[in-house]
């Protein structure tokens, strides 16, 4: 008997010094297709090594992975900018609201090729699709606007979110705008002339940025208005996941992988600096 109590004693101090050894769980939602993802399995042995396994929860839609953050039934998200996360911010209460830990990479919006594979080529009547989310409709606008099409209204800029087709001031050439979720416009593509398409659903469909793209959004004035950034709820801001995260993340590491990975190319740009070693 004496020898069976000094087993199991010894299972139990066992399993519980695995337990103590295990690493702890960090879960971050991202939405599908996107860089995010491949992002985060690039940094996943070295949270690991930190002593944390990662979980990534993939969701379909955009509305998704803010509320479930603010929920607590995830840890963090990452798949939006700053002007996405003002929005959502604005709508609900205090209490719900989060905040950007640290800014990662940017997606330049693009226009790609529907029915037309030219933009010499846009004549009356062709249909354009661009997203109809608030933080995300001017920037396709604003690129049509870049490509000689139409012309805003006076004082619309980058963070004029809430703009519409109804914006336009003037069609310079007699398009049709259409508005349609993120989600759904590469599957569009053969009903319309041309899509402005958000850079992770571009590389998702199978775009090449740097390739497919007829116009590209430019870099300069856009790159930090929106970056990507993890994003916390606010009484994590000191929490050790965030700092392990944002220590595997904001690397030589992951800046030249953004910058080198083959279907990124020129899609997701890295645009922090990494922190001197």
């Amino acid at each position: 008997m004496k020898k069976l109590i000094a087993a199991i004693l010894t299972l139990v101090l066992a399993l519980s010094a695995v337990s103590a050894l295990a690493n702890e769980k960090i879960v971050v939602g991202t939405v599908t297709p996107g860089p995010h993802e491949v992002i985060l399995e690039f940094v996943r042995e070295d949270l690991a090594a930190l002593g944390y396994d990662l979980e990534i929860v993939l969701m379909t839609a955009y509305p998704l992975p803010n509320p479930a953050t603010a929920a607590g039934d995830m840890d963090a998200n990452y798949f939006q900018h700053i002007p996405y996360l003002e929005a959502y911010n604005n709508e609900v209460p205090e209490a719900e609201k989060l905040i950007a830990a640290f800014g990662v990479h940017y997606e330049p919006f693009g226009i790609y090729a529907g029915t037309k594979s030219d933009l010499k080529d846009v004549a009356k009547g062709d249909k354009i699709a661009v997203t109809n989310d608030p933080s995300n409709e001017v920037r396709g606008l604003l690129l049509l606007q870049d490509a000689g099409l139409i012309k805003l209204k006076e004082g619309i800029g980058p963070m004029s979110t809430g703009t519409t087709k109804e914006d336009i001031a003037e069609y310079l050439t007699e398009i049709e705008i259409v508005e349609i979720d993120a989600e759904r416009i590469t599957g569009i593509l053969p009903d319309v002339a041309y899509a402005v398409i958000n850079g992770n659903f571009a590389i998702g469909a199978g775009l090449s940025p740097a390739r497919d793209a007829l116009l590209l959004e430019p870099l300069e004035g856009n790159g930090q208005t929106y970056v990507n950034p993890i994003v916390i709820r606010p009484e994590d801001k000191d929490a050790p996941f965030v700092e392990a995260l944002r220590t595997v993340l904001l690397t030589q590491k992951v800046y030249d992988f953004i910058l080198n990975e083959p279907q990124f190319a020129e899609g997701v740009i890295p645009v922090f600096e990494v922190p001197a070693s």
